[in-house]
C-alpha cells in the first residue's frame, strides 16, 4: 500500500535552538525523524513512499540519494575493508517518490499534487512526517477496510498537554480543575487511511483537515480510530529533546522494529476502538 508524507511545513514552532533544516529533517539518535516515520511502515510491509516535498526539500533528497545503511545497521568489513557486508538493511526495498507540492501549501493541497499517484488505489496510507506511535498499524488498515462506507480514517488521541483546564461558575468560584488530558476529548493523531473519494472533497486553497473532513462527517464517512498507547508529535524543540532523551536511554515504544529499544514488544498492547463521524 502507498504511503503519503507530508514534509514540506516550515516547521516555526521546532526552530528554537535548532537549524534551518526541515523539521521531518532533525535527529532522533541517528536518523531523522522522517526515517523513523518511515521505518514503522516498512515494519508493517508498506515500502511505496510519496515524499510532498516543500521547504528544505534538497535536505530529504540528498539525505536518501547518499544514505548510509552502515549508520544504523551492524556489518562486516571484508577483503581488507575494500567491501561491506551488511548483517541487516533498512531501505533496501523501499521506493521513494520525490515530489515538489509547494513552498506554502496545506496538506491538502499537498495531497491534490500527488492526486494522481494514488488515484488509482483501492486505499492508500497518508501521514505528517513528524509524528512517532507505536499503534498497530495492522488493525487500523483492517478496520478500515472493513468498513466500505469510510472514506478516510484518522489516528485519534487523549491530549498531550500537560495544562488544566478550570471548571468556573458564574460567581468567579472554581468548581474544579482537571488535567486536559483528562477530558473526554482527542487529538488528530495522523496515521491516516483514505480511499480515492477523498479528492472529491478536497478543494484548492482549502486543508485536508479540518476542511475536507468536515464535509465526510455529516455523512458519516469519517473514522476515527481511538488510541491510548504511545502518540507523540515532535511540534516544537522541547517535544525533540523528549524524543531523543528516550532514544539514548534505549525507551522507544515507536521503535516496533527493534525489540531492544521497544522493550521487546513487536506491537502495542492497548486496543483500538473505532468511531464514525
Amino acid at each position: 500500500m502507498k504511503v503519503v508524507l507530508f514534509c514540506g511545513g516550515l516547521g516555526m514552532r521546532m526552530r528554537e535552538g535548532m537549524t534551518s533544516v526541515p523539521k521531518p529533517m532533525n535527529m532522533i539518535g541517528d536518523r531523522p525523524l522522517l526515517w523513523h516515520v518511515m521505518r514503522y511502515y516498512a515494519h508493517f510491509g508498506h515500502t511505496d513512499f510519496i515524499l510532498c516535498l516543500g521547504y528544505g526539500a534538497n535536505a530529504v533528497k540528498d539525505y536518501f540519494v547518499h544514505y548510509d545503511e552502515t549508520q544504523s545497521n551492524d556489518f562486516t568489513l571484508v577483503a581488507g575493508g575494500r567491501n561491506i557486508e551488511m548483517h541487516s538493511t533498512d531501505i533496501t526495498d523501499w521506493n521513494i517518490t520525490f515530489i515538489d507540492t509547494g513552498l506554502r501549501s496545506s496538506i491538502g493541497e499537498r495531497l491534490m499534487r500527488v492526486r494522481h499517484l494514488v488515484e488509482h488505489e483501492e486505499m492508500f496510507l497518508a501521514n505528517y512526517a513528524d509524528t512517532l506511535t507505536d499503534a498497530p498499524l495492522e488493525e487500523l488498515v483492517d478496520r478500515f477496510r472493513a468498513t466500505p462506507a469510510a472514506v478516510a480514517s484518522m489516528l485519534a488521541v487523549p491530549p498531550v498537554s500537560t495544562h488544566h483546564v478550570v471548571d468556573v461558575g458564574e460567581d468567579g468560584v472554581v468548581s474544579g480543575v482537571r488535567e486536559v488530558r483528562n477530558l473526554m476529548q482527542y487529538e488528530n493523531g495522523g496515521y491516516f487511511a483514505m480511499r480515492p473519494g477523498i479528492f472529491e472533497v478536497l478543494r484548492e486553497g482549502e486543508d485536508m483537515v479540518p476542511d475536507a473532513f468536515a464535509r465526510l462527517v455529516p455523512e458519516r464517512r469519517l473514522l476515527a480510530q481511538q488510541y491510548h498507547g504511545f502518540w507523540r508529535a515532535a511540534d516544537t524543540f522541547k517535544d525533540r529533546v523528549e524524543l531523543e532523551d528516550m532514544f539514548h536511554r534505549g525507551q522507544c515504544p515507536w521503535m516496533v522494529w527493534d525489540p531492544l529499544r521497544n522493550g521487546g514488544r513487536v506491537l502495542a498492547e492497548p486496543a483500538l476502538t473505532a468511531l464514525a463521524g
